[in-house]
Protein backbone atom coordinates (compact mmCIF):
# COMPACT_ATOMS: atom_id res chain seq x y z
CA UNK A 1 0.00 0.00 0.00
CA UNK A 2 1.28 3.64 -0.75
CA UNK A 3 2.29 5.99 1.76
CA UNK A 4 -0.01 8.86 1.91
CA UNK A 5 2.80 11.40 3.10
CA UNK A 6 0.74 14.66 2.11
CA UNK A 7 -2.31 16.13 1.57
CA UNK A 8 -1.63 16.47 -2.66
CA UNK A 9 -1.25 12.15 -2.22
CA UNK A 10 -4.54 11.69 -1.48
CA UNK A 11 -6.41 9.85 -4.09
CA UNK A 12 -10.48 10.14 -4.11
CA UNK A 13 -12.45 7.21 -2.27
CA UNK A 14 -14.53 5.40 -4.73
CA UNK A 15 -17.78 7.21 -3.76
CA UNK A 16 -16.15 10.50 -4.16
CA UNK A 17 -14.66 9.74 -7.40
CA UNK A 18 -18.37 8.31 -8.94
CA UNK A 19 -20.48 11.77 -7.50
CA UNK A 20 -17.40 13.32 -9.49
CA UNK A 21 -18.59 11.31 -12.38
CA UNK A 22 -21.53 11.75 -12.19
CA UNK A 23 -21.41 15.51 -11.65
CA UNK A 24 -19.40 15.69 -15.25
CA UNK A 25 -21.52 13.89 -16.89
CA UNK A 26 -24.13 16.54 -15.90
CA UNK A 27 -22.11 18.99 -17.12
CA UNK A 28 -21.29 17.48 -20.44
CA UNK A 29 -24.75 16.64 -20.55
CA UNK A 30 -25.68 19.94 -20.32
CA UNK A 31 -22.95 20.94 -23.14
CA UNK A 32 -20.64 23.53 -20.97
CA UNK A 33 -17.80 21.53 -20.61
CA UNK A 34 -15.17 22.73 -22.97
CA UNK A 35 -12.22 20.66 -21.43
CA UNK A 36 -11.91 19.40 -17.93
CA UNK A 37 -8.79 17.34 -16.11
CA UNK A 38 -7.05 16.10 -13.37
CA UNK A 39 -3.57 17.09 -11.87
CA UNK A 40 -0.27 15.07 -10.66
CA UNK A 41 0.71 15.89 -7.63
CA UNK A 42 3.29 18.87 -7.21
CA UNK A 43 6.59 16.85 -6.65
CA UNK A 44 6.17 15.87 -9.84
CA UNK A 45 6.14 19.16 -11.80
CA UNK A 46 7.80 22.23 -12.53
CA UNK A 47 8.02 26.15 -12.06
CA UNK A 48 9.83 28.50 -13.97
CA UNK A 49 10.20 31.72 -12.39
CA UNK A 50 10.57 34.74 -14.39
CA UNK A 51 13.24 37.91 -13.88
CA UNK A 52 13.73 40.05 -17.15
CA UNK A 53 15.72 37.83 -19.18
CA UNK A 54 16.47 35.25 -16.63
CA UNK A 55 14.88 32.02 -15.83
CA UNK A 56 14.80 29.99 -12.87
CA UNK A 57 13.48 25.99 -12.73
CA UNK A 58 12.31 24.85 -9.23
CA UNK A 59 11.41 21.29 -9.51
CA UNK A 60 8.35 20.14 -7.06
CA UNK A 61 6.56 19.65 -4.39
CA UNK A 62 5.89 23.06 -3.65
CA UNK A 63 5.46 25.06 -0.39
CA UNK A 64 2.00 26.56 0.17
CA UNK A 65 0.14 22.75 -0.54
CA UNK A 66 -2.98 24.33 0.45
CA UNK A 67 -2.93 26.77 -2.69
CA UNK A 68 -1.98 23.77 -5.36
CA UNK A 69 -4.55 22.91 -8.10
CA UNK A 70 -5.63 19.75 -8.30
CA UNK A 71 -8.05 19.51 -11.58
CA UNK A 72 -9.62 22.41 -13.62
CA UNK A 73 -12.78 22.58 -16.00
CA UNK A 74 -13.44 25.07 -18.65
CA UNK A 75 -16.56 25.96 -18.90
CA UNK A 76 -18.80 27.94 -21.40
CA UNK A 77 -21.40 29.44 -19.74
CA UNK A 78 -23.83 32.66 -19.82
CA UNK A 79 -22.37 34.11 -16.78
CA UNK A 80 -20.62 34.28 -13.27
CA UNK A 81 -24.09 33.64 -12.18
CA UNK A 82 -24.99 30.50 -14.04
CA UNK A 83 -20.96 29.57 -12.82
CA UNK A 84 -22.15 29.79 -9.47
CA UNK A 85 -24.72 27.53 -9.96
CA UNK A 86 -22.78 24.76 -11.46
CA UNK A 87 -20.07 24.48 -9.01
CA UNK A 88 -22.09 24.78 -6.12
CA UNK A 89 -23.89 21.46 -7.35
CA UNK A 90 -20.48 20.15 -7.33
CA UNK A 91 -19.61 17.29 -4.88
CA UNK A 92 -16.66 17.66 -2.76
CA UNK A 93 -13.50 17.26 -4.47
CA UNK A 94 -11.69 16.30 -1.22
CA UNK A 95 -11.87 14.09 2.18
CA UNK A 96 -12.41 17.67 4.08
CA UNK A 97 -12.27 21.13 3.94
CA UNK A 98 -11.62 22.15 0.07
CA UNK A 99 -12.41 25.32 -2.41
CA UNK A 100 -13.03 25.58 -6.18
CA UNK A 101 -11.96 28.91 -7.55
CA UNK A 102 -13.62 30.26 -10.92
CA UNK A 103 -12.49 33.25 -13.00
CA UNK A 104 -13.56 34.30 -16.27
CA UNK A 105 -11.24 33.86 -19.53
CA UNK A 106 -10.22 36.79 -21.57
CA UNK A 107 -12.34 36.71 -25.06
CA UNK A 108 -11.44 38.87 -28.47
CA UNK A 109 -13.77 41.81 -26.87
CA UNK A 110 -10.98 42.31 -23.82
CA UNK A 111 -8.61 43.55 -26.69
CA UNK A 112 -10.88 45.62 -28.87
CA UNK A 113 -9.39 48.54 -27.45
CA UNK A 114 -5.52 47.90 -27.28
Amino acid sequence: MKEITTSEDLMPTPEAWAAMEAFNAELDAAGITRAMGGLKPSKQGKRVRFDGTGRTLTDGPFAATNELIAGFWIWEVKDMAEALDWVTRCPNPMPGPSEIEIRPMYGDADFVDM
